[in-house]
Formats: C-alpha cells, sequence, structure tokens
C-alpha cells in the first residue's frame, strides 16, 4: 500500500471527513443539452472518474438564464433540472467520494448569441479585455439582490438533488470576481468603489448559501473558489485577494480553492516577488479551514510535494480526463500504469465528447500533450 499523505483522510469544519487530499477541479465539458440539463454522456464521464478522488467538483452550473456562459453549460436555475442533477450526484458519490456541484454566473464573460440575444450583464457596463467582447449592462439594484437570491436557490437544489456540498466560483473573471475587480466594477452605491464596497456581493453570496445549508442540511460542504490576481489595470491585486480571504476566513465556508495555473505560481503581476502565492494565503486561514490549489499537478510527486507543504487538497483537472482511475493506481502501487498523456483512440473509453475535445484542443492545447503527433487529428 503507499504511504503518501495525499492519502490520508481529511475532516473539515463541519465535521464531514473526506477520504484523500485528492480532488478533481471543476472544469469545462460543454456536454450538456441547450437548456443545461444533464446528458448521459456526463454522466458516463463523471462516474468513470469518481470512487478514487476525495472530492469530485462538476463544471460550473448557472443560477439563472442570463448567467449562462457557454452553450453545453449546465444548469440548476430551475427545479426541472432535478431530475438529471439527481443522477448526476449518485454518479460521482462512488465508494465514498463527496460529490460538489460548482455554482456560477458567467456575468460578462458570456455574449448576446449565447443568450439568445439578451444583452450580458454584469457589476458595470465595462467590457472585458478580449477580442470580440461584447460590452454588458449594469445590474440593477433588484436585480443584484435577485441573483444573490438565485444563488441560494441553487444551493437549496443541489441539496435537494443529493450533492453533498456547491463550490462558489469566484474566480476566473466570473460574476462573483466581476463585482469584486475594480475593473469591472464602476459602481459607486454600496456593491462597488471602495474595497470594501467591491466585497459585498461575493460576501452577500456566501452568507445566503450559508444560510441555506443551516437551515436545511448543515453537514453540507460550502467552498469558495479565488483567482488571487488580473493582468488588467485596474485590476485585482494580492493585497486586495488578502482583505478578501480575511473576510472569507470568517465565513462558514468549508474550504477556501485557489485556482492557479501552475499551483506553484509566484504573482503574474510582480515579476519580482518568488514566494508562491499559496504561501502568502496559508498564513491567514484559520486552522481548521483547508487551502484547496490547482494548476497542472500531474505525477504523485507532485501532489505529494504540496501537501507536505501544509496544503489540506490538491486538484487535479486535465490529468484526471487522461487517467481517470489516477487514485486507484496509487493506493495499488500501480504508479507505472498512470497516462501522463492522451490519445485520440482512446475517446470512447476515457468517455470524452466531440465538445470537450474541442475545447482540449484549442484553449488547452498546449497544456495537453497528444501520445502522437497531430496527424490523429485527421483521423
Amino acid at each position: 500500500m503507499a504511504t503518501y499523505h495525499f492519502l490520508n483522510p481529511y475532516t473539515l469544519r463541519n465535521g464531514v471527513t473526506v477520504k484523500n487530499r485528492v480532488a478533481m477541479s471543476p472544469m469545462t465539458e460543454q456536454s450538456s443539452f441547450e437548456d443545461g440539463s444533464i446528458t448521459t454522456d456526463e454522466i458516463d464521464y463523471y462516474r468513470l472518474r469518481s470512487g478514487g478522488v476525495g472530492l469530485m467538483i462538476t463544471g460550473c452550473a448557472n443560477v439563472n438564464e442570463l448567467g449562462k456562459g457557454f452553450e453545453g453549460e449546465l444548469s440548476i436555475a430551475s427545479s426541472k433540472m432535478l431530475p438529471g442533477l439527481r443522477r448526476l450526484a449518485n454518479a460521482m458519490k462512488l465508494n465514498g467520494t463527496k460529490a460538489i456541484l460548482q455554482i456560477f454566473s458567467a456575468g460578462r464573460m458570456s455574449n448576446s448569441k449565447v443568450l439568445r440575444g439578451k444583452q450580458p450583464i454584469s457589476a458595470s457596463a465595462v467590457a472585458p479585455l478580449r477580442p470580440g467582447a461584447e460590452t454588458p449592462r449594469a445590474l440593477s439594484n433588484a436585480e443584484i439582490e435577485q441573483t444573490i437570491k438565485d444563488f441560494g436557490h441553487a444551493t437549496q437544489l443541489a441539496i435537494d438533488a443529493g450533492f453533498d456540498g456547491v463550490e462558489l466560483h469566484g474566480a476566473n473573471t466570473y460574476l462573483l470576481q466581476q463585482f469584486f475587480s475594480p475593473h469591472s466594477n464602476r459602481r459607486t452605491d454600496k456593491w462597488g468603489g471602495s474595497l470594501e464596497n467591491r466585497m459585498n456581493f461575493p460576501l452577500a453570496v456566501v452568507s445566503i448559501c450559508a444560510a441555506v445549508i443551516k437551515r436545511s442540511k448543515p453537514s453540507f460542504i460550502l467552498g469558495y473558489r479565488i483567482s488571487p490576481e488580473e493582468i488588467e489595470t485596474p485590476g485585482i491585486r494580492l493585497a486586495d485577494t488578502l482583505a478578501l480571504i480575511r473576510k472569507l476566513n470568517q465565513m462558514p465556508i468549508d474550504y477556501l480553492h485557489l485556482s492557479l495555473a501552475d499551483a506553484f505560481a509566484t504573482s503574474i503581476v510582480d515579476r519580482t516577488d518568488s514566494q508562491p502565492i499559496f504561501e502568502k494565503i496559508q498564513p491567514l486561514l484559520d486552522d481548521n479551514l483547508p487551502l484547496m490549489v490547482v494548476g497542472h499537478l500531474a505525477t504523485p510527486a507532485q501532489v505529494e510535494k504540496l501537501v507536505d507543504t501544509g496544503v489540506a487538497f490538491a486538484a487535479m483537472g486535465r490529468e484526471l480526463i487522461r487517467e481517470p482511475k489516477w487514485v486507484q493506481k496509487v493506493e495499488a502501487n500501480d504508479e507505472n500504469a498512470i497516462r501522463y498523456t492522451f490519445s485520440l483512440r482512446d475517446l470512447d473509453e476515457l468517455k470524452v465528447t466531440p465538445p470537450l475535445l474541442n475545447f482540449l484542443m484549442t484553449a488547452f492545447r498546449k497544456g495537453f500533450p497528444l501520445s502522437t503527433d497531430e496527424e490523429q487529428l485527421k483521423l
């Protein structure tokens, strides 16, 4: 039996024990139906990867219609999604794996085509700095309050569907981050302006979700995902993020998920700073609030190195696409059988759908090596 520390269990502050320190990070697979309901392809995809990891986090699910960011995106905007979501939760909970549903709103990271003619929304009418981006409209106060309620409603639906928790997606430039960012939030009301006011929306979302959990199922897990910096000017800087984390540390969340391109990454803004970002965050957290870090982890040695620094959970994404039984092989002392490359001849075995394959071969092509040359793409 392998003796890695990442195979040890961890008990969250709400009393729930996770069987090991390995999580499957949320990944876009673009394989839901047009209305956001779950497909059998997705059920098969998650079932194949369950059973080994301690925590499994879905790709993002929108909490309302204006929250949709891309085609093939999962939705938890209404109770009509419950039958499919129950199937998904059951598929993810094999052999003690905890099933976590990530919930979000895309905000300005959407477009009128995806929204069927409706203008994207955000904190303010400021377009993201990317080619072809549309200028969103600013949400009204009433719409902000309703969106907060929508996050609470989505949390209740996730409980009803049988999930073990939800993760609030406050990272990757989506709506929660847009309210926190001085680039996308130029408001002058209580939802914007000062750093403290820019925290109000994400903290209100945490509060309502926590209240739903306390009322309905206290053992339900509440996680929060965060991106520490933005390259835009003005934009989120590390000092801003540390201030938000101090607030989150006082909230009833069960883990903080740090979204990085590399788990050991340093600042993308201050190139003279050589300290890994996660090391700056660790001292701010209570002993019972675990940190989860994601970023290009693949080998047992890399995961163990991260966990040995005191990080509670190591999250893996692309590696679990090409090697669904990563944890099981480590537990069986069969590390030589772990796959680190991807063959297009294994699509059926790995339950990789055409939309997911297209996403991997475009957005993540540099970080997703093929086992043979690109002639495979012509097959």
